[in-house]
């Protein structure tokens, strides 16, 4: 059953979502579709382009999508499929710049239909004529499906018509039945929408913010931090400003007790507080100036200590151990979580390493557990990278898509970042280069016997591998290496910058003229 449709669509296959499609295809128009999953918006997608057959292919779109990674996934091979029919899909599973190309393609006109997950429907401006929403209901974990909120529905609703591309639009809701569509009406078309709550109310936002305006001076004292807070939104919903006193009290203490703002200016005595300066430690400046969570820094500080007594001991730790220590953090959230058929394998290599984490294993029953060993598994995810498998293996083998993994990669690259920062305040020199090494690895997805020849440009984990495997294994190699053996692994383009980079211009290498017939010089290879 088609909600907000007037006349009949022609059923040209068993779905009225793709029918719609088409109808919309053959008027010429574009259309956004949501769906629930990554995996629903692939299959659509591939569906509707089954049953399409456009004028003219996209090739030339199809293999800039194929060229982004350097090596092509299965999800990049059924992008380009669709591409070239003008179909696309959209969804965080994408890597960034494919993602980019689907939305330039369609406002350019190009694409016509866009299959996506709801996360297409906030803040994106695209010229669709119609938002079909197929999925009203989506996984709530221990609840199962649930019906999405009205206001996510209002969100995809409004993706149609945009004023900036159309004057009208149409948004379309598919029902499976009538006591559906009666429900979905009372619900999403006539229903209001849920109220909005302040961001203050989360206690990592708190802690964050009133670190912030502490080391940041906005405030000096407790009382200006109150009358900061009472002029919030969160006041304003609150009401009960002794209750957010308290809470802003427990902030204050825990912030104290990290070691984030100074003992002696944040607690004298409940009469004398509200006019007495509070003021930030060197830490606690620092960790604001990185927007990390408080409760994060505090859990990374720790984990220094930990490997440094690990490291006093000659006891050596994995990279894998610096990479749990940042996974197991709010900010790295949502974690990858341990399927079933992995548990054997994601067990068996804990085991191995439990010795040598740097955070002590809670107990099995827990439930802080489940996050631990979550948080064990992504690390996993990162070690596999830096030990140089492909976005096709680790979608392959741990079903992470390369949009994903990129996520959380950006994530590592900034956690590491803010734990190299805090080993040098504290001056922990071995654990530091350690660290830095582990980011440019992250970086880069090599492992460490690379990063001599990462210090190139235009020398990436392919690349250096290639000339690794030919014994040329750092800077050294590279000046002696000569240039047609660099040219036949490398190309010609890239031989000579790379030269020039190590002090051997060879563009500058004079070359007599009138040569004999058939001589060529160096350049000419």
């Amino acid at each position: 059953m088609l909600m907000g449709r007037k006349q009949p669509v022609a059923a040209k296959s068993n779905s009225s979502c793709i029918d719609i499609a088409l109808d919309t295809l053959a008027k010429g128009k574009q259309a956004l579709i949501f769906v629930n999953t990554k995996r629903g918006a692939e299959k659509l997608a591939e569906d509707i382009a089954h049953h399409h057959k456009p004028a003219t292919l996209l090739s030339k779109l199809a293999e800039d999508a194929l060229s982004v990674l350097s090596s092509p996934t299965k999800q990049c091979r059924c992008l380009a499929a669709c591409l070239q029919k003008n179909i696309a899909f959209h969804h965080a599973g994408l890597h960034y710049k494919q993602r980019e190309m689907v939305e330039d393609e369609f406002r350019k006109g190009n694409l016509k239909i866009i299959c996506a997950t709801p996360t297409l429907a906030a803040g994106v401006d695209l010229p669709a004529f119609r938002a079909i929403i197929r999925d009203l209901k989506r996984y709530g974990g221990r609840w199962g499906m649930d019906w999405i909120p009205t206001l996510e529905y209002l969100q995809m609703a409004g993706r149609a018509g945009r004023p900036s591309y159309d004057t009208v639009g149409e948004a379309i809701v598919i029902a499976a039945s009538e006591a559906e569509k009666s429900l979905i009406e009372e619900k999403y078309v006539y229903g209001e929408p849920e109220s909005i709550y302040s961001k203050l109310a989360v206690e990592p936002v708190l802690r964050t913010y009133v670190l912030s305006l502490v080391a940041t001076e906005f405030v000096r004292n407790k009382e200006q931090l109150l009358s900061f807070f009472e002029k919030t939104f969160w006041a304003h919903q609150y009401e009960d400003m002794q209750e957010l006193e308290r809470i802003i009290d427990k902030m204050l203490f825990l912030l104290t007790s990290f070691g984030f703002i100074d003992e002696k200016t944040a607690f004298v005595s409940a009469n004398t507080l509200e006019n007495h300066q509070i003021k930030a430690t060197l830490f606690g400046k620092r960790v604001a100036e990185l927007y990390l969570d408080p409760v994060t820094a505090f859990h990374l500080m720790k984990g220094l200590k930990v490997a440094e007594r690990l490291s006093k001991d000659k006891v050596s730790i994995d990279a894998i151990a610096f990479l749990h220590l940042i996974s197991h953090t709010l900010e790295m959230r949502p974690l990858f979580r341990i399927k079933n058929k992995e548990m054997d394998a994601v067990n068996e290599r804990y085991v191995a390493l439990q010795e040598g984490l740097l955070e002590k294993e809670p107990s099995l029953y827990d439930s802080a557990y489940g996050d631990y060993m979550d948080a064990f598994k992504t690390a996993m995810v990162l070690e596999q990278w830096i030990d140089e498998k492909n976005e096709e293996y680790i979608l392959e083998t741990y079903d992470i898509r390369p949009g994903e993994l990129q996520g959380k990669l950006d994530l590592a690259d900034w956690l590491l970042y803010a734990l190299e920062e805090l080993a040098r305040m504290q001056k922990m020199q071995h654990l530091l280069s350690e660290i830095k090494k582990l980011r440019l690895r992250v970086q880069n997805g090599v492992r460490e016997e690379l990063l001599s020849l990462l210090m190139l440009k235009n020398i990436g984990r392919v690349r250096a591998r290639k000339l690794f495997a030919n014994r040329i294994k750092n800077i050294e190699d590279v000046k002696k290496a000569d240039y047609i053996t660099l040219a036949q692994l490398l190309g010609k383009g890239v031989a000579l910058d790379i030269k020039k980079q190590v002090g051997q211009d060879l563009s500058k290498v004079p070359v007599k003229e009138n040569k004999r017939k058939g001589q060529i010089s160096l350049l000419d290879y």
